[in-house]
């Protein structure tokens, strides 16, 4: 039953169908099958217990919590070593909000170490597996989300986004990934890695479940001065699927297989299934348009991305020393202590970040490279609100196609022209901007996603184009191994 959507549990559960322990029981059993084939987990809730069901439609319903959320009195790691023995005192605010309309959390999903990954590999707890085929990854850093989501676990999970960390996953795995607007969800409790681009959201089967999901974590919050009052936005009840009219436009410079020189047929294919979906917005009323823009300040995205998110993490993460809390480090005075804490309790993607961070941030070299990134990232952001006049959305494929293998993977740069096409999803991040992965077809058994993205608080907006699209297509609450094609 849990591979239904929260509409259709939310139904059973009132009509006495059903009721919140054999949700909850099925889940538990679910997650220790997924965490035997797939990873996905740091904590698996065994005494989960049931919650009264009302009006609330999340009420009674089993859900999972991405590892850097704060969760009272249960562990949560990061999925790093050196919080791994990491309890907290208080819930995070997106999670509070879920509990008090009787949201039930069953496990804390597995995430690529403080989210500062894009392949699942980096947790703590070891490599994180696509459901899909587990010799390929999920993406990152929400991968243990997206893998329970997709196995049919539960309908959703909490997500964190940075760069992609919710979108990417959810494309590799067959499901929708939601980032909203900056500031929509508090931030309040979730483990900060770079707190300017850093964005709470949730990974579900459907984009109605998404919506509901995030009506009930957003919400202005005093813990957090960059949150706002959403009060009169309402995304469930703004989904008619009516988007006639509506503009949206696609990046020649990303999309046009011509920029490709070298493309596989992987590739090909991928957006060959993009412009195949453009033609089905126009069939439902839609204009679709192309632009361009300057190749130079597209190729800067993942450069910027990197000296940014690196220089944030590396100020936020300043207080993970060993002393405060987490695992004492060994030495005869305090500086030893700490760098045996961080030399021991670090992986070397983490350490790899915090180098370039610290680089970045010397006094030196701060104009060169933050004050620089900072400017470009306003360049970007200023042509995608002069686009936004005209457009209703941006719209593109996500990645250059399907999960690639674990083994050989890199949390790498690419060093060409698909580094554009594999990045450009930090655009909504840059911005602040909301922005909706679902899922868009197959290759060779393995699912594609295709992004839209919006103007700051046009969520609304944005959600209505993807259920729109959605409805056209047949891949609405999949479940991996079993393609609805």
């Amino acid at each position: 039953m849990t591979e239904l959507g929260i509409e259709k549990l939310h139904e059973m559960l009132k009509k006495g169908e059903v009721t919140s322990a054999d949700l909850i029981k099925e889940a538990l059993e679910k997650s220790h099958k997924v965490q035997d084939k797939c990873n996905a987990f740091v904590t698996i809730m065994d005494d989960a217990k049931e919650l009264p069901v009302t009006d609330e439609m999340l009420s009674g319903i089993p859900y999972g919590i991405k590892d850097n959320y704060s969760t009272k009195d249960i562990l949560s790691t990061g999925s790093s070593n050196t919080l791994k023995d990491y309890v907290p005192f208080f819930d995070a605010t997106a999670v509070a909000n879920l509990k008090r309309r009787g949201a039930v959390a069953v496990n804390k999903t597995a995430l690529d170490e403080f989210g500062m990954g894009g392949t699942g590999t980096t947790a703590h707890t070891g490599v994180i597996r696509n459901p899909w085929n587990t010799k390929r990854m999920c993406a990152g850093s929400s991968s243990g989300s997206a893998a329970a989501v997709a196995a049919g676990v539960y309908p959703y999970a909490l997500g964190s986004d940075t760069g992609d960390s919710i979108r990417k996953p959810a494309a590799f795995c067959g499901i929708v990934g939601y980032k909203p607007t900056y500031g929509m969800i508090s931030r309040y409790g979730l483990f900060p890695f770079a707190s300017s681009l850093d964005t709470c959201g949730v990974l579900t089967r459907s984009v109605k479940d998404a919506a509901i999901v995030v009506d009930a974590m957003k919400g202005i919050d005093k813990y957090d001065q960059t949150s706002w009052d959403s009060s009169d936005i309402h995304l469930y009840d703004s989904i008619d699927g009516n988007v006639k009219g509506k503009k949206l436009f696609y990046i020649k410079e990303i999309t046009d297989i011509s920029n490709y020189p070298d493309a596989s047929n992987e590739l090909k294919r991928h957006l060959e299934i993009f412009y195949e979906t453009l033609d089905k917005l126009r069939n439902i009323g839609c204009e679709v348009t192309e632009v361009s823009i300057d190749k130079t300040l597209l190729r800067a995205i993942p450069s910027v991305y990197v000296c940014l998110s690196c220089a944030e993490a590396t100020s936020n993460m300043s207080n993970l020393t060993g002393i405060i809390f987490g695992p004492r480090g060994k030495g005869d005075n305090v500086l030893d202590m700490m760098k045996d804490h961080r030399t021991k309790g670090f992986s070397p993607l983490i350490k790899r970040r915090f180098v370039i961070g610290s680089y970045i941030l010397q006094k030196e070299n701060q104009e060169r490279y933050f004050v620089n990134a900072q400017r470009v990232r306003r360049l970007i952001v200023d042509k995608m609100k002069e686009l936004f006049k005209t457009y209703d959305a941006l719209i593109l494929p996500v990645s250059t196609g399907v999960a690639p293998y674990i083994d050989g993977s890199k949390d790498e740069l690419s060093s060409d022209d698909t580094a554009i096409l594999e990045e450009h999803l930090q655009i909504g991040n840059f911005g602040g901007f909301p922005s909706i992965t679902i899922p868009n077809g197959f290759i060779d058994n393995l699912p594609v996603g295709i992004n839209i993205t919006g103007d700051c608080k046009t969520d609304a907006n944005v959600l209505n184009i993807a259920y729109a699209l959605e409805s056209e297509m047949n891949y609405k609450d999949m479940i991996a191994g079993c393609p609805n094609e």
